[in-house]
């Protein structure tokens, strides 16, 4: 090693020109290392971009004339959402509005103003609704205790009276893949439901419509846009604190699935868009009772006695194997 050292000593040229294409070297790999950035960005901006319009496609979510109201909480997710939305209303075949609410719940220490500071430079009409929905919270709900639950439906409430007041015709929420599945899970788990979040759905007054334009996107997209993005993220100290909450442990496995399993929870999902009636168990969606023999074959029939395969839907993902049941 000494040896090393004292023969670089002796010899500043070499040295130079050493440390000179060192510095080449370097900047070549960081110039690389930009240019694959760049395009995994592009290629993410693409598929937030795609995966939105194909929601609102699929559902007719967004239509002539709408005036949009997006649910800005100040999380990764509704800014996804408003920025995604704007680049759609650029480029989209029809006329619609935007316009970004947010409910300050006047929760203590809730920054105020970063909201309204960020919503100025995107252009968008915007409308803070003060509400103090968090003393009316921890007053009912004791220490220690989900809150949750009724945080949502005052929050509910108050963002369907603002709809109105502004006259929106559709509200937008930014819910994405992953809480639809939260929410599945937990249904089963919890409540003895097959039942999740809706993409679109009519609000229990029959006066709102209310849209999911992220239903098809992962939380890992929305989390590595947010940080490309630099949003201004505010933490929600209400709720969001709870580490003990069931939505959060199922999230959790989820994504243990998911890092064991390649393709799982995307699986999972597609099952939501391919449901069999027949091969469940609820009596008001099909008439088992007057099911009879009709002596003609069927696609859909019942293979009692086959074995049952589920073959990978890509056999490059890892993890992932065919799987027999006798």
């Amino acid at each position: 090693m000494s040896a090393v050292l004292n023969e670089a000593s002796t010899s500043s040229t070499g040295s130079a020109q050493s440390t000179g294409w060192t510095e080449e070297s370097t900047e070549a790999t960081s110039g690389a290392a930009r240019m694959k950035i760049e395009r995994e960005t592009h290629k993410l901006e693409k598929r937030l971009c795609r995966e939105v319009g194909k929601a609102i496609v699929d559902f007719n979510m967004i239509e002539e004339g709408d005036k949009v109201m997006v649910c800005m909480s100040g999380g990764k997710d509704s800014y996804a959402l408003l920025d995604i939305l704007l680049k759609l209303k650029a480029r989209a075949p029809i006329h619609f509005d935007l316009v970004a609410v947010n409910l300050d719940q006047k929760q203590p220490g809730f920054p105020e103003h970063i909201l309204p500071e960020y919503l100025a430079t995107t252009g968008v009409p915007f409308h803070i609704e003060n509400e103090d929905t968090y003393s009316i919270v921890k007053k009912l709900i004791p220490e220690g205790k989900t809150t949750c639950s009724l945080c949502s439906r005052l929050r509910r409430g108050i963002l369907y009276r603002v709809a109105d007041e502004l006259g929106c015709t559709k509200i937008a929420l930014g819910h994405h893949r992953d809480d639809i599945l939260q929410t599945l899970l937990l249904n089963m788990f919890f409540g003895g439901k097959m039942k999740s979040m809706p993409p679109k759905l009519v609000s229990d007054d029959g006066k709102h419509v209310v849209i999911r334009p992220l239903a098809y996107v992962a939380e890992k997209d929305t989390a590595r846009w947010a940080a490309h993005r630099n949003f201004p993220i505010i933490p929600c100290n209400l709720c969001g604190s709870q580490e003990n909450l069931q939505r959060k442990q199922v999230g959790e496995m989820l994504r243990e699935w998911e890092k064991r399993f390649p393709g799982r929870v995307e699986n999972m999902f597609n099952a939501l868009q391919n449901v069999v009636p027949s091969h469940l168990l609820d009596g008001s969606l099909y008439d088992f009772k007057n099911a009879k023999a009709t002596g003609i074959a069927s696609e859909d029939g019942d293979k009692a006695f086959d074995k049952e395969e589920f073959v990978a839907p890509s056999p490059t993902l890892p993890g992932v194997q065919v799987v027999q049941l006798s």
